[in-house]
């Protein structure tokens, strides 16, 4: 028997019909704004918390049942709490969208500007001008911002370049957003961090630029230092039928760059690199692999060896210095 069911059964006497539906949309959880529209008295409410049949999560938010609280009910208290207008957003709304692989311990909910909400404990309150795409009730899903806007959200908050390269290459990568989408909804907002970068990030990372590490590699190894452009996320046959991905393939002089973000690796995954890279060899030819260290703190001295890499393989164009204190004619 579901938590909903469970609710129901035990509360069918004292919730009035009306507010049965809601409740259990809700995930047990229901807001004194909802309950005093239902009919039910301000003493009762009271009572059913004395009692135990009814516990608060936050001031104004009820759980209509007892026991532990789930992560669903969580994020419902928090959108209740938060009043008219409130929709679950940024790293809370990645994580219902599938934009986030881990769950945020605190709960971040956006509200309209005009109002003010003093936040409980685990939950941190935005205030927004913009006028969000208006929130069409579905079924048992809390209210929450929508895949651009909420790309836009956690990009604007971001500290740091990469971190906006992370979250629009995890929307277009997984496709859940597309190019167009997304210059659209970073155009119509009026005050934007990296309004500036933006657009070329959108740009690269829809050409096959994904991830800080990737999006970092094309503009400060390979565009800063004038070497040629690899193919990106290069197609290949593996050698059991299924199709596979190389990250940088410079096809024509037979070298493959591979870009690892991960600082550390178990040894399995080691077994899979050097299989890839002795496929490779065996195939298209030689691997060059960086990690973030390479790519982030000595871009030039990196250029100056793939540069030498692909002159070794017939490349007859010239390595450009990116600056007058640039590495990469000593590394060549």
């Amino acid at each position: 028997m579901s938590a909903q069911a469970r609710i129901l059964g035990r509360m069918a006497n004292t919730i009035p019909p009306g507010l049965r539906p809601v409740i259990a949309e809700q995930a047990g959880v229901v807001s004194r704004r909802q309950v005093l529209r239902a009919g039910v008295s301000r003493n009762a409410i009271v009572s059913k918390v004395n009692q135990g049949l009814w516990q608060q999560l936050h001031p104004g938010v009820y759980g209509a049942f007892t026991g532990a609280l789930s992560r669903e009910v969580r994020l419902w208290a928090a959108v209740l709490y938060a009043g008219p207008g409130a929709l679950l957003s940024h790293e809370t709304a990645a994580e219902v969208l599938g934009l986030a692989d881990r769950m945020c311990p605190v709960i971040h909910v956006t509200i309209p500007a005009t109002r003010r909400v003093r936040p409980p404990d685990g939950v941190a309150i935005h205030h927004s001008s913009f006028d969000y795409p208006r929130w069409r009730p579905q079924r048992g899903i809390p209210p929450h911002t929508f895949y651009p806007e909420t790309i836009v959200d956690l990009a604007a908050a971001a500290d740091n370049l990469d971190d906006v390269v992370a979250w629009v290459s995890r929307g277009i990568a997984r496709h859940l957003v597309s190019e167009a989408q997304l210059r659209t909804a970073f155009a119509v907002r009026s005050r934007l961090r990296w309004r500036d970068e933006i657009n070329g990030v959108i740009e690269r990372v829809a050409g096959g630029s994904h991830f800080p590490l990737e999006f970092r590699y094309d503009r400060d190894v390979e565009r800063a230092h004038g070497l040629p452009a690899a193919e990106r996320q290069a197609k290949f046959l593996k050698r059991d039928g299924t199709r596979g991905f190389r990250d940088r393939c410079y096809q024509q002089y037979g070298l493959i760059v591979e870009l690892d973000g991960k600082e550390f690796h178990t040894a399995e995954h080691h077994g899979q690199d050097r299989a890839r890279d002795n496929e490779a060899a065996a195939t298209t030819g030689a691997t060059l692999r960086y990690g973030w260290a390479d790519v982030a703190s000595a871009p030039c001295d990196t250029a100056g060896q793939v540069y030498r890499a692909l002159r070794t393989r017939g490349y007859l164009g010239c390595i450009r210095p990116c600056s007058a204190t640039c590495r990469a004619l000593l590394a060549a």
